[in-house]
């Protein structure tokens, strides 16, 4: 089971309020203001800004 389109809607990158998406590998949400990747372990998106990848 995959991130819901609901949840994904209502989502926002935690460091700017901003909008965020998935990216190519459907395997976590990237904000392209802050240019961070927000990974998604075991269909739960972990939302930490310390736990975000620099893109």
């Amino acid at each position: 089971m995959a991130v819901s389109k609901e949840l994904l809607e209502i989502l926002v990158c935690p460091k700017c309020k901003g909008e965020i998406h998935l990216n190519e590998n459907r395997d976590g949400l990237v904000c392209d203001k802050c240019r961070l990747l927000y990974e998604i372990k075991d269909d739960i998106p972990i939302m930490l800004i310390d736990e975000a990848k620099p893109l």
